[in-house]
């Protein structure tokens, strides 16, 4: 099988296993540098959403530019959306259990921004992908057996869709991968369309 179309050299700014494991699997070399990037955890910001995510995802490729001028950069950043608000990583257990709280029993938005960036060139792409996830009701005990199980850690909206977080999803449309963190056909296209 014929390698994938990619640039090269690339790096992916990111700590997330779960995207590396995404790029991996689909037959791209590549290499890890975690983005020198603090998340805001302020979430009564009145934004976009799709225009947040793009944005955290921008600065994150940036924030690694400086030791990787020469190659293309790889970021992205995943957030859950709802009516209750933009969620991002939970800062703890209090803050997962806060955001499963809110997002149990509805339907919410997850959006991932994906970021591009060649900083010798200023080249960039940024683009996003949005898939709806479908909630059931998670009852008191279940949530604080999920929570004791440490899973909901480093995870947009709290829970992971690959992991034990499954079991309060009823449904979901649009890109798995993108629910998992990095929506392998959007970078697909981002790359068939990099010069």
């Amino acid at each position: 099988m014929a390698a994938p179309r990619q640039p090269s050299p690339l790096v992916l700014a990111s700590s997330s296993p779960r995207r590396a494991e995404l790029l991996r699997e689909s037959g791209y070399r590549f290499e890890v540098v975690p983005p020198g990037l603090q998340e805001p955890q302020d979430e009564t910001l009145h934004v976009d959403a799709a225009a947040y995510a793009e944005s955290l995802a921008y600065f994150k490729a940036r924030s690694v530019a400086g030791r990787h001028a020469a190659d293309t950069i790889l970021a992205a950043d995943t957030i859950s959306v709802s009516r209750e608000g933009i969620f991002g990583k939970p800062a703890d257990r209090d803050d997962a259990r806060r955001i499963l709280s809110r997002l149990a029993g509805s339907t919410h938005s997850v959006i991932t921004g994906v970021a591009l960036l060649h900083p010798e060139t200023d080249q960039r792409m940024i683009e996003h992908e949005v898939s709806v996830i479908r909630m059931r009701p998670i009852d008191d005990d279940e949530l604080e057996a999920y929570l004791d199980s440490g899973d909901w850690r480093g995870k947009a909206g709290a829970y992971g869709i690959q992991d034990h977080g499954d079991r309060f999803v009823e449904s979901y449309e649009g890109s798995l991968s993108n629910i998992v963190g990095l929506p392998m056909e959007l970078v697909c296209r981002m790359f068939d369309g990099w010069k």
